[in-house]
């Protein structure tokens, strides 16, 4: 289906849960608006959005900004394709992951030495699946940064939860004129400004240092330079790096239905 029938369907049928990426979900808030103008998904039957497949639905920035649009409550979900889902949200607890521990033993370790952190310290998650028939995986480094709690919930579950849910992964982590860059965090800044409708960011390996350039679409109406201009700063104040960001053209920035690809490293600068 093209967005436009899927947002036709949505009207016809009246569901009240959608599930998709964080992405797709701002993607036909866009469509939306450009259709019929206004806070239109606002309006409709859904009240529970799952998101899954990226980080967004733990970012507070993206996170509002759906719910928002929507006028809906985001649950979030955690997997992965080599051992299943290993992580849910509760609503009585936003942004927290329960991990579902009747199927998986979770610890949290150390990326680099490979040893437990203390509760409530940022580790990488490590998963042993229980109840894979035929294809176990056992101590399985998933590449997540998570901090873990065994805190109890408001909902009573006591499996240990992920606090903000993923906080990064190990493996998108970039070096900038030695600062450590997560995709995450420049989503977390670029979110929380009304006016950026879309980015990319590219990283370009020159012969000397890295730089980070990012290119951002604009609301219609907004001055696109003072938001150039603000999210330069929030970015320097965010990262502790100069960035250059530049305005383009509406429309010009891919749009994305499934797992979305903001952060481009160009090698051949």
């Amino acid at each position: 289906m093209t967005s436009r029938q899927r947002l036709a369907l949505i009207e016809s049928l009246a569901p009240t849960v959608v599930c998709c990426t964080p992405t797709y979900a701002l993607r036909l808030l866009d469509v939306a608006r450009e259709k019929d103008g206004g806070d239109a998904l606002a309006g409709s039957a859904v009240r529970t959005i799952i998101v899954a497949g990226e980080p967004g639905g733990s970012i507070p920035a993206t996170r509002g900004r759906i719910e928002r649009g929507w006028g809906a409550r985001i649950i979030d979900h955690h997997g992965l394709t080599e051992v299943g889902p290993i992580s849910f949200e509760c609503r009585e607890a936003s942004g927290y992951l329960h991990v579902n521990e009747r199927e998986y033993i979770a610890e949290v370790l150390d990326p680099q030495s490979g040893q437990p952190v203390a509760d409530g310290s940022r580790g990488e998650l490590v998963i042993t699946n229980l109840g894979r028939t035929a294809s176990p995986l056992i101590r399985y480094r998933t590449g997540d940064l998570v901090v873990a709690t065994n805190a109890p919930c408001a909902c009573g579950r006591t499996y240990v939860r992920l606090v903000g849910g993923i906080l990064a992964r190990a493996d998108d982590m970039v070096s900038i004129r030695g600062a450590n860059v997560y995709p995450t965090a420049v989503e977390e800044v670029l979110r929380a400004i009304d006016a950026v409708v879309e980015y990319r960011c590219t990283v370009r390996t020159g012969a000397s240092m890295r730089e980070l350039a990012v290119e951002v679409e604009v609301d219609r109406g907004a001055d696109e330079a003072a938001v150039t201009v603000q999210a330069a700063q929030r970015l320097r104040e965010a990262l502790g790096l100069n960035v250059q960001v530049t305005a383009v053209a509406a429309g010009s920035l891919p749009r994305f239905e499934m797992k979305a690809r903001r952060f481009v490293v160009d090698r051949s600068s």
